[in-house]
């Protein structure tokens, strides 16, 4: 094995389980420099146009049009300094706590004792921490706060990232560290994610700009080009990819989001081809889309024929994530530096 292979460098990152769950979903790149001002921030790289053809330009797509999965990016980019990856709370069921160089000793202590802990590291900055953690049992308990990026403390010591971009440095937490703080820290464990996330998630405000309201989905659904292909192709895609309700502790509100997720990300590959083609698909045609497809793959229960802002609750929270998803979208090509 090559000294330079980063799994040999890195084990604790690499051979994690929690890690190993996240490899195959392609949303893994590297943060780097974009331009060639010194002073430019870092951002996440389109891996996909260094790849093939060479070139360096920020990522403007969250998906297998810029990214790729883990192990491709490690033989690719055996190398690089970080590994990006851009979390989604509800398709991976796992979330990231960011804890900053600034934050309390007592108060990192408290959440780096926190059970459940899948994957721990510091940060690029050496003073601060990431934490996965499974994604907290009262996550849709707040429903304004579920659907939001990030939560952030509000002194700035830490957030939970929910939807959202991570860098990890894949360094573990030094052994010196860990020894000093089982020196002093008492017995007992931290708060769990379910605190930390409800002391947070209530204080959540909704922003108009990521509303479900913001996608306009009529009465019925429109005729939309190729709907059925798109439909078949989609659930064909996800297929032996959704996760199961026990591993949601059988909350089925929180399973049908990750299932409408994960439904939403592989509804991306007909829509890219067929965009190629001339066919224009508005948001409300992607909710419609969506629905349609979560109705092949979810079990009815009573609460699907349930009103939500006047349409089903499914149609509903279709139209919610693909809100959010079309705002987290053009806030990343919004905050990419033009290099395309």
């Amino acid at each position: 094995m090559l000294p330079t292979d980063p799994r040999a460098m890195f084990p604790q990152f690499y051979e994690n389980p929690a890690i190993r769950a996240l490899a195959p979903a392609r949303r893994w790149t590297v943060s780097g420099q974009i331009g060639e001002d010194v002073d430019e921030r870092k951002a996440p790289i389109d891996l996909r146009e260094l790849i093939d053809h060479g070139r360096v330009r920020g990522a403007w797509n969250i998906g297998p049009v810029c990214l790729t999965d883990l192990d491709e990016l490690t033989e690719a980019l055996p190398g690089a300094s970080n590994a990006a990856f851009y979390i989604q709370v509800h398709t991976d069921g796992l979330l990231v706590i960011d804890i900053e160089p600034g934050c309390p000793p007592e108060i990192a202590e408290n959440l780096c004792r926190m059970p459940g802990i899948l994957y721990a590291e510091q940060s690029m900055s050496g003073a601060g921490f990431h934490l996965i953690v499974p994604a907290p049992e009262n996550l849709h308990d707040f429903p304004v706060a579920a659907d939001k990026r990030a939560l952030r403390h509000e002194q700035g010591w830490y957030e939970l990232l929910l939807d959202h971009w991570v860098t990890f440095t894949r360094s573990p937490i030094p052994d010196a560290v860990e020894d000093d703080a089982a020196a002093t820290i008492r017995p007992r464990l931290g708060a769990t994610v379910e605190e930390v996330y409800a002391d947070l998630a209530v204080h959540a405000r909704e922003s108009a700009s990521v509303t479900s309201a913001t996608v306009s989905t009529g009465s019925s659904m429109p005729v939309i080009p190729h709907a059925e292909t798109i439909v078949e192709q989609t659930v064909l895609g996800a297929r032996g990819r959704l996760r199961r309700p026990d591993d949601f502790h059988n909350d089925l509100s929180r399973w049908e989001f990750s299932v409408l997720g994960t439904l939403y990300h592989w509804m991306q590959v007909p829509l890219r081809t067929l965009g190629t083609l001339g066919n224009h698909y508005t948001p409300g045609d992607r909710a419609w889309l969506l629905y349609r497809a979560a109705l092949e793959v979810l079990p009815a229960r009573p609460k699907h024929t349930q009103l939500r802002n006047q349409r089903p609750f499914l149609l509903e929270r279709a139209a919610a994530l693909v809100a959010e998803r079309e705002a987290a979208a053009q806030k990343a090509e919004r905050d990419t530096p033009s290099s395309r």
